[in-house]
């Protein structure tokens, strides 16, 4: 029997405890598994290598996303670096130029220094990807929507292009959450996620996964995995696969809130500039409603001023946090020019449309009509 996605959240990996018959598995805190004889154990010999609550988290996400193979990480820049650690030096990646600014630093300060060279593209015209390939070229990294712009990418248009190369694609699905997208129906070879943000959805762990359906790339990430060593503590596995539970619920909350509010904003008069999928006016709506199942709780907007506007509306903001980071059950808001993408050069940003007063807002599941109104009098205090 095939189960829908909100019960394979909550049952996936989940098996009552075979000595006491606890639904909920206990937390595996040992560092270190008894063995019945020398070379000989139960699957598990030392928790860097294995843990079974780490386990029971990587089988649920892989489900979710609709892959055979998942492999947690410590963050969701420990991802990224494990999966650029399977290339050899001398290998060329292709990256979507409008990239989570903490890829774009790993790609430019750190990956350059072992020999990998990073190519940005704009990739809203897939096509686009065609002459940034090189006969070095093992990896495209893409993210859609994007960070923090909302830009789309066509994952199967550029996963043809990919492969035909013969390199492989890499998804950062953390935006939508297996709920609203699964980029491995679409060709992606691995799909990562920042499980800080909307798969853990409650702002209490830092930790990420990728998952696949390839052996040979799953057998790649857990050697790295294991010789890095950059693996999530069972607490955080434990908390993160709590949080899986409710991903269906919260993330139909999210989008119904982010709605509202992307609509609110559109039709106010010192907002400029709204950036939601999920509305007519975003010109990629349609491949939205196309390779999604959803539009997710990001709104973007650009407001009327300067930094210093912007700052006004920040301090009148009640019930909304200022605060890196997204995806958990509060709204948050940032500044990605100043604050997630700070690390890009003021000629990026601008290229990007990252400019002082756009404003990344990531939707709670509070009242909507609470989230509006703290909007709305922030507004008139800094407008005043």
């Amino acid at each position: 029997m095939a189960f829908d996605f909100g019960s394979r959240a909550i049952h996936v990996g989940l098996e009552a405890d075979a000595n006491t018959g606890a639904v909920i598995p206990p937390i595996s805190l040992s560092t270190t598994f008894r063995q019945s004889a020398a070379g000989v154990h139960k699957g598990y010999d030392y928790s860097r290598s294995g843990n079974p609550s780490r386990a029971n988290f990587e089988k649920v996400i892989a489900s979710l996303e609709n892959a055979r193979y998942g492999v947690a990480f410590s963050s969701g820049s420990a991802v990224t670096a494990s999966i650029i650690g399977t290339l050899n030096a001398g290998s060329h990646v292709v990256s979507v130029n409008d990239v989570y600014g903490g890829t774009y630093r790993f790609f430019n300060k750190v990956a350059v220094n072992h020999g990998i060279e990073t190519t940005f593209v704009d990739l809203a015209n897939p096509e686009a990807l065609k002459s940034a390939l090189k006969s070095n070229t093992r990896l495209v990294w893409i993210e859609t929507p994007t960070n923090p712009t909302l830009r789309l990418v066509d994952i199967a248009a550029v996963a043809k292009i990919t492969h035909d190369h013969g390199a492989i694609l890499v998804v950062d699905n953390t935006f939508m959450s297996p709920y609203f997208q699964n980029p491995m129906d679409l060709g992606a070879d691995i799909v990562v996620h920042s499980v800080t943000k909307y798969l853990n959805g409650h702002g209490d762990v830092v930790m990420g996964v990728a998952v696949t359906s390839n052996e040979e790339i799953y057998k790649k990430l857990l050697f790295i995995q294991n010789s890095m060593g950059a693996v999530p503590s069972a607490f955080d596995c434990y908390l993160a696969r709590r949080g899986v539970m409710t991903l269906e619920l919260r993330m139909q909350r999210h989008e119904q809130n982010a709605i509202a509010v992307a609509e609110f904003l559109e039709k106010h008069q010192n907002v400029t500039d709204v950036i939601y999928p999920g509305l007519k006016s975003h010109p990629q709506h349609e491949l939205a409603k196309r390779q999604q199942k959803g539009f997710g709780g990001m709104v973007s907007f650009r407001i009327r001023g300067n930094l210093d506007t912007v700052n006004k509306v920040l301090q009148n903001l009640k019930m909304i946090t200022l605060a890196e980071s997204l995806g958990g059950v509060e709204t948050l808001i940032e500044v990605p020019a100043v604050m997630t993408h700070a690390s890009l050069s003021p000629e990026d940003r601008a290229a990007l449309g990252i400019t002082d007063t756009l404003l990344r807002l990531s939707v709670g599941v509070e009242s909507a009509r609470d989230i509006i109104r703290d909007l709305e009098e922030a507004f008139k205090a800094a407008y005043a």
